[in-house]
């Protein structure tokens, strides 16, 4: 998984939504932090579409128990799987060890980084966010940041520092979390995003504002995103 073009990711904690997945998305995102048993989902993986290994850090919306160094051997522990093409790590923990580390192993397994922030709070200004996707681009493979929209210009903050990443040659993955950055999720991508998430059910969103899967890939095709 190279990211060089859009990568819609189905979002979910239960790997048999693959196949309900094929006819709309690139990849799986496994948020393994919200399933029950995530190294015997991936034993008993046999889908198509490759997946990105999620284990969120509560910190940052997650919902994985234990200590950091247990979370990350998860993570590392996931990254030996073929079908496993991507991790994504928080910038927090990448910045040494454990996550160093675990980035290093996956990327020696073939594995691909996605660098994440998340901030549930708000949108940072735009110098901030600028930023942290620099640093979160220098980290991993892609950086990746989610922050929550309260209005509009939270919003244009995000596809303006989308924009800006994309033009200094930096792959970055970007949306806006909440109902009034719902439709960055939408736009991003044609200011340089390169992954999209959403549910197969929107009942199963895992992340504020998200879209259904079916229907996010079909605005952003008819918007030209992919």
């Amino acid at each position: 998984m190279d990211f060089d073009s859009l990568v819609l990711a189905a979002a979910t904690a239960d790997l048999d939504d693959e196949p309900a997945a094929r006819a709309h998305a690139d990849a799986v995102e496994f948020r393994m932090d919200l399933a029950s048993d995530p190294l015997v989902a991936l034993d008993d993986y046999d889908g198509d579409l490759p997946i990105i290994a999620t284990n969120r850090d509560p910190a940052e919306g997650g919902d994985a128990d234990g200590p950091e160094r247990a979370r990350l051997d998860v993570l590392e522990t996931a990254s030996g799987y073929d079908a496993v093409e991507a991790v994504d790590i928080e910038v927090s923990s990448l910045r040494e060890p454990p996550g160093s580390t675990v980035a290093a192993t996956a990327r020696d397994r073939g594995a691909a980084v996605v660098a994440s922030v998340h901030d549930f709070e708000g949108t940072p200004s735009e110098s901030r966010l600028d930023d942290l996707l620099v640093t979160a681009a220098d980290l991993g493979d892609v950086g990746k940041a989610a922050v929550t929209a309260t209005d509009r210009g939270d919003a244009l903050t995000v596809l303006s520092a989308t924009h800006a990443a994309t033009a200094r040659g930096d792959r970055v993955a970007t949306m806006a979390m909440g109902e009034a950055g719902r439709h960055t999720r939408v736009v991003a991508p044609l200011y340089g995003s390169t992954i999209g998430y959403a549910p197969v059910d929107p009942a199963e969103a895992t992340a504020p504002g998200q879209y259904d899967l079916a229907t996010l890939a079909t605005l952003i095709e008819r918007l030209g995103g992919r």
